[in-house]
């Protein structure tokens, strides 16, 4: 295979994965909920192994479908425990995050001994083995494009994502500043925040497939952060963390490329490994 067929689409992945993940990213930062994307990349784990071992099979829409609903509910579950609770929320996210994540390793353990589920996978994803899950062949001028699955899933998740954030700025924009000024002048804050969180836990299911729970992590909110440190406009904010997310995906992969060469890793020893 060339650089065409699978560099291209590891790549591809990455940068539709990064900006899917930006998007989304910028407020939760504003709102000071950074660790939302933390604590649902990690809740997702018992809703893919309660997906397997209701239907059996690894279907890939049964086990995203379970993840995401456990995702949102990650969501509802923290915004409870901080209300009838009474404790803040970023406890409230250890409470619900930590729980969910332990119940979800036991469960994929218990779901390994049937299927080839690994929680090394779930936790760091696969990037590298995506260009080999083609699923779509279609002709474009002339050539057969064979492209991934992942290519499929996180299309219309980044497509969603930006029409979200370009249709609902405005309410976006009030709400993460000041929710009861949004509720004042007409905007259903309580329906924005829970449409957000609605779509960050069905990205981040998208997302951490490829690149895994924790990296999806960082892809939430290391672009989101380092563009609120070069501008104080929310607009310009959302452009930069969207460039920023584009480059660190192309940058990633290179380095994933090269590095192991510059330090000396024998590649022999680690197509071995995972081939063993």
């Amino acid at each position: 295979m060339t650089w065409y067929s699978i560099d291209t689409w590891i790549v591809v992945v990455g940068i539709l994965a990064a900006v899917s993940c930006a998007l989304l990213g910028n407020f939760l930062v504003l709102r000071k909920m950074s660790m939302m994307g933390d604590a649902i990349s990690h809740a997702v784990l018992p809703g893919l192994a309660i997906a397997f071992l209701i239907t059996g099979a690894r279907a890939s829409l049964a086990m995203f479908i379970g993840a995401a609903l456990v995702g949102v509910l990650t969501a509802v579950f923290t915004q409870w425990v901080s209300r009838f609770g009474k404790v803040d929320e970023g406890a409230s996210m250890g409470i619900v995050f930590t729980t969910l994540f332990a119940l979800g390793l036991l469960l994929i353990v218990q779901a390994a001994d049937h299927v080839d589920l690994d929680a090394s996978c779930v936790l760091y994803g696969a990037i590298e083995l995506t260009p080999l899950d083609v699923v779509w062949r279609p002709q474009v001028f002339g050539s057969v494009w064979e492209v991934p699955r992942a290519v499929i899933v996180l299309a219309p998740v980044c497509v969603v994502n930006l029409l979200f954030v370009v249709l609902f700025f405005k309410e976006l924009r009030i709400s993460s500043f000041d929710s009861e000024l949004a509720t004042t002048m007409g905007i259903n804050a309580n329906l924005i925040h829970y449409m957000l969180m609605t779509l960050v836990a069905i990205t981040t299911v998208a997302a951490f497939e490829a690149v895994g729970s924790i990296i999806v992590i960082a892809m939430l909110i290391v672009p989101a952060a380092a563009a609120h440190l070069l501008t104080d406009r929310l607009n310009m904010m959302v452009i930069i963390s969207m460039i920023l997310a584009v480059i660190t995906a192309v940058v990633g992969h290179v380095l994933a490329i090269l590095l192991p060469g510059w330090m000396g890793f024998d590649p022999t020893l680690v197509d071995a490994t995972s081939t063993s």
